[in-house]
């Protein structure tokens, strides 16, 4: 008798085609069970788009929050984490800032205005150092303010110390917090691991349960913690930009093949990490199934 499949189990057939992403230490195998290669729209402008099927001209249905466009925001934070973990690593020459306004600031552009110049005092700084690149998320609190992590890559030296003072006075908005990565083998899931969901703590557990919100346990920076699933996602505006980058931070190639010679790539390590998803809107639906392998969690190379 075969054995029935578990709801997130993730079964890939080895000549199924699945796209692998290599990330230096670590590499995804995604698969998605409907590969359209054709577009099917073409988009007019930002209310209007033609269905290349039938030369229908249709209208977008704008949303009020990014909370009804889940599925775009579950790419956006894909990026993030790519981006992440192509370009940091936790070496000695990396920054981990997080800088947070004393009042409660909402105000986008502003928000946007205060990282930028806050960028262009780093760089002044240390103008000596040659190619300073930098990756800027930005992440809402529960009272509405806005707040931002960057990640700094000082390229031209294997190690580099800011004295914290110094960070404080170029922010000069309110506190922050200067940290090292290193010892962390995903840092990409750690700095995303709030960008979604809202820690479960005694403010939010009578949301989680009033709204019949899901509760997930994440592993953060080797520690488990619980957290209320999409709690986060109702406070990004729509058309937000989530994440700003200098021109040396760079995407990971994504390579399709089969999944058996993605194997080859791994070899006999076993996923750390694997999830089966689907995703559903009015007119599309797809199973999206993905593992990720760690070498340094695995001894791969």
């Amino acid at each position: 008798m075969q054995e029935a499949k578990k709801e997130n189990e993730v079964v890939i057939s080895p000549d199924d085609i699945v796209t692998v992403t290599k990330m230096n230490h670590l590499t995804e195998v995604q698969h998605m069970k409907k590969m359209n290669s054709r577009a099917t729209i073409k988009k007019i402008d930002k209310d209007r788009y033609v269905e290349l099927s039938t030369g229908e001209i249709k209208e977008f249905k704008h949303i009020e929050n990014r909370s009804e466009s889940y599925n775009s925001l579950r790419q956006t934070f894909k990026k993030i984490r790519y981006l992440v973990n192509n370009n940091f690593t936790g070496q000695k020459n990396e920054l981990f800032v997080t800088l947070t306004y004393a009042e409660n600031m909402t105000d986008n552009k502003r928000l946007y205005t205060d990282i930028k110049n806050f960028m262009k005092k780093i760089r002044y700084k240390y103008k000596d150092q040659t190619g300073i690149d930098y990756l800027s998320i930005i992440e809402p609190q529960g009272r509405g303010a806005w707040h931002a992590h960057i990640l700094i890559r000082f390229n031209a030296v294997k190690s580099i110390y800011v004295p914290f003072k110094d960070v404080s006075a170029m922010w000069g908005h309110g506190s922050v917090t200067v940290d090292r990565l290193a010892g962390i083998d995903n840092i990409g899931a750690y700095v995303s691991a709030y960008l979604a969901d809202v820690e479960l703590t005694e403010e939010t557990l009578y949301a989680a349960f009033r709204d019949e919100s899901t509760v997930v346990e994440k592993e953060v920076d080797g520690q488990k913690k619980r957290f209320v699933k999409g709690g986060r996602l109702h406070m990004y505006p729509p058309g937000m930009n989530l994440y700003r980058k200098s021109k040396g931070i760079e995407f990971p190639e994504r390579k399709k093949m089969s999944y058996k010679n993605a194997k080859k790539i791994v070899g006999s390590a076993q996923p750390h990490y694997s999830k089966r998803y689907d995703i559903e809107t009015d007119d599309f639906e797809n199973t999206v199934q993905y593992e990720q392998y760690n070498s340094k969690r695995n001894n791969i190379q």
